[in-house]
């Protein structure tokens, strides 16, 4: 699995070229030359899985950088499906949507504000509630076992339908 990713959460007209390079650099650059140093070390018939986002689907103020670093990770699976067809090596992503962690915190959420931010992100996903951890454990394990076997070059959204809207 690879996962990386940072969000710097600013409208386009004020992204600096450091803060580009920095989230290009993290979310893109580095899946891409870490999965590349990974095929060779892998099992024929084995499976990929790279995290994405719903951002690179849905639009969200601010988040264009973001957006467009997270749909290279879909490009690249997709490339990767096929060229590492040969081998049977299954490529897919995993797109979360919000999800109840401690990233919250990091988001500079302040405590007393929580309850409703979580409300508000909860009424723009069609589910009518945040992810939990195990939910996107579930799916990763679903795109990592022979049941998924058939399965190679998707986006699965994890989002409780938020990219619909």
């Amino acid at each position: 699995m690879a996962n990386a990713g940072v969000n710097t959460i600013t409208h386009s007209s004020a992204v600096t070229e450091d803060e580009y390079d920095a989230q290009f650099s993290i979310n893109a650059r580095g899946v891409f030359f870490g999965v590349q140093k990974l095929i060779p070390l892998m099992r024929d018939g084995g499976a990929v899985i790279l995290t994405g986002s719903i951002a690179s689907e849905k639009v969200l103020e601010g988040h264009a950088v973001y957006a467009g670093s997270k749909a290279a990770i879909g490009a690249f699976a997709r490339s990767w499906a096929i060229e590492l067809k040969s081998r049977r090596i299954r490529v897919n992503v995993l797109s979360p949507g919000p999800v109840d962690t401690a990233i919250l915190d990091k988001l500079g959420v302040p405590a007393e504000m929580r309850a409703s931010f979580e409300k508000s992100m909860a009424e723009a996903i069609p589910l009518g509630r945040m992810g939990q951890p195990e939910e996107l454990a579930k799916a990763a394990l679903f795109l990592a076992s022979d049941a998924s076997s058939f399965v190679t070059g998707v986006n699965l959204r994890v989002d409780g339908g938020m990219a619909l809207l």
